[in-house]
């Protein structure tokens, strides 16, 4: 039993002295996603739709919750972030060719409509972003719309 207790007492000091180390924080400024809002046009439904489900892990504006300053959870935290980003950023919108912009929204579609995005890690803690039927299909008809613009302008001028 002695050496339970000392493996306990250990572990307890390890997890102590984690919680002075800690990732880098997402922290930007909401300015980062002026160019893809202003570009993209969502509406009033479709922006608080992002807001909610996306723009936590695919721009550099998250908003944490109370429980992201317990390590190791604010590590797997930041991991999720870097990849969600590492795939899509908001935040780098501007920087996206015309190309890019409209694969990465053929692919907000798909995952979207195949309820792959948000992913269920998230929507756990974040029940609101759990998409209604009528959420994803808002989110769909408007990405939609945004790649048409996107295929208009992949047409070579004469």
């Amino acid at each position: 039993m002695k050496i339970v207790k000392k493996i306990l007492i250990a572990l307890l000091v390890v997890f102590v002295i984690a919680q002075f180390f800690s990732p880098d924080k997402n922290t930007g400024d909401t300015k980062d996603l002026t160019a893809f809002l202003e570009e993209t046009k969502p509406n009033e439904e479709v922006k608080a739709i992002l807001k909610n489900t996306c723009f936590d892990c695919h721009s550099s504006n998250t908003v944490y919750p109370w429980y992201s300053k317990i390590t190791p959870v604010n590590y797997w935290m930041a991991e999720h972030v870097e990849d969600g980003k590492k795939h899509l950023n908001f935040s780098k919108w501007s920087e996206y060719s015309v190309k890019r912009k409209d694969h990465k929204f053929e692919e907000l579609i798909e995952e979207v409509e195949e309820k792959e995005m948000p992913l269920p890690s998230y929507t756990w803690s974040h029940t609101e972003a759990d998409l209604s039927p009528e959420q994803i299909e808002a989110v769909v008809a408007w990405a939609k719309k945004v790649r048409m613009g996107y295929a208009l302008q992949s047409i070579p001028q004469k």
